[in-house]
């Protein structure tokens, strides 16, 4: 997996029959603290899984440059593509710029176009020292467009940086995708049983799981006013084995006293 520098990498366009990882590196006191709710991870799981890109781990850290470099550092050595969010504003405590130059051994520059697009945004004003800490970017990073507001996020070789503001990130998330290595699209079929917990259904399950160890199975139980079961989720790339995996799932857990076995959209 690449961990070299690619100064200027350019779009992927062609699917890859290998499969393409990613991993996300959230950092932020405010999450770890509870103050703040991260909905940045839910949003890129989604968004890459629509390109065939799995989401293979995400980490927390705090605003500790010793624990980002840590991190970045097992992440992009590991997984194809890094995602980091937060840390790329005006305050003391934003330091994601200073820690992935560090990583990388590269010194930080203000970088003229964003400081162009800053001089633009406040009507010409000189910018203030907080102002042009968003302005550094690891010498030989590329700019990451961002479409919402602010300054943009960068790339340098495998690893993408991003704001933690959520509107502005899903913004970014746009320009970082046409620079991926994109696989086949990971399919989904869910099965719903009503009225078995996964006491019941655990065996038949493991045994499908086990019939097909190319495909993800796992089972999601809920509980509420309307009764308890569990969602029996089948996941791969190739359509004509999910499919046949998840009527095979129906038919191995019929006759286990289940209300209802179906399945339902995903």
């Amino acid at each position: 997996m690449p961990s070299n520098i690619l100064l200027r990498p350019g779009p992927e366009t062609m699917a890859s029959t290998d499969r393409v990882t990613a991993a996300v590196l959230i950092i932020g006191d405010e999450i770890l603290s509870g103050r703040t709710q991260d909905t940045n991870l839910n949003f890129i799981a989604r968004y890459l899984t629509t390109y065939g890109v799995d989401l293979a781990e995400a980490r927390v850290v705090p605003d500790v440059k010793a624990e980002i470099i840590a991190g970045l550092d097992a992440l992009r050595t590991r997984y194809d593509y890094v995602i980091t969010t937060g840390g790329i504003g005006p305050t003391h405590d934003d330091i994601t710029a200073d820690s992935v130059a560090e990583a990388f051994g590269l010194p930080l520059i203000e970088h003229p176009e964003i400081l162009e697009i800053m001089t633009r945004r406040w009507g010409g004003a000189e910018l203030t020292p907080a102002r042009r800490r968003m302005a550094r970017v690891p010498e030989g990073g590329t700019l990451v467009r961002n479409q919402v507001q602010g300054p943009p996020g960068f790339q340098i070789g495998n690893v993408f940086v991003l704001a933690g503001v959520p509107t502005v990130m899903r913004g970014m998330m746009d320009d970082v995708v046409p620079r991926l290595r994109t696989g086949a699209p990971v399919l989904s079929r869910t099965v719903r049983v009503d009225g078995a917990g996964e006491g019941v259904i655990a065996e038949p399950l493991e045994r499908v799981a086990k019939a097909h160890p190319a495909l993800s199975i796992g089972s999601y139980p809920f509980f509420g006013p309307e009764g308890y079961g569990s969602n029996l989720v089948v996941r791969g790339r190739e359509t004509a084995e999910v499919e046949a995996t998840a009527e095979e799932l129906i038919a191995a857990l019929k006759g286990l006293g289940a209300k209802s076995i179906a399945r339902v959209d995903d």
